[in-house]
């Protein structure tokens, strides 16, 4: 099994591109899942400061972090990322594909397990 993460920040909500972006940074160092669990806690809390706020709580080097968010580094990688979403159909999040197979948001744990059980042939 493979997961593969990607961001699609919602057009709807003005912080999630620059906060996909901190993420990236946040990957950086190590910390991509620290740093997404953090966003996801704090979901009304993402202006630049929190987002540089974040990295402090998560020990982060703050000189590496800071210039990658504030250079943008990552903004093109989060727009592909948005755009082949678009491409094969994600309109939001969650979105999952199991082998192709494409479940849309949140889902309970039964309905990922019929498709992996059919993917599987059980």
């Amino acid at each position: 099994m493979r997961i593969v993460f990607r961001d699609y920040p919602l057009p709807n909500h003005p912080q999630a591109q620059p906060a996909a972006e901190a993420a990236q940074c946040a990957n950086d160092q190590g910390k991509f899942w620290e740093y997404h669990d953090k966003l996801f806690q704090n979901q009304r809390a993402m202006e630049p400061d929190n987002l540089k706020q974040y990295a402090t709580d998560l020990d982060l080097n703050l000189e590496a972090f800071n210039e990658c968010v504030d250079s943008r580094k990552y903004r093109a990688d989060v727009q592909r990322d948005l755009q082949e979403g678009k491409k094969i159909g994600v309109t939001g999040t969650p979105a999952f594909f199991i082998n192709g197979r494409f479940l849309s948001g949140a889902q309970p744990f039964e309905n990922f397990k019929a498709v992996i059980d059919q993917e599987l042939g059980n």
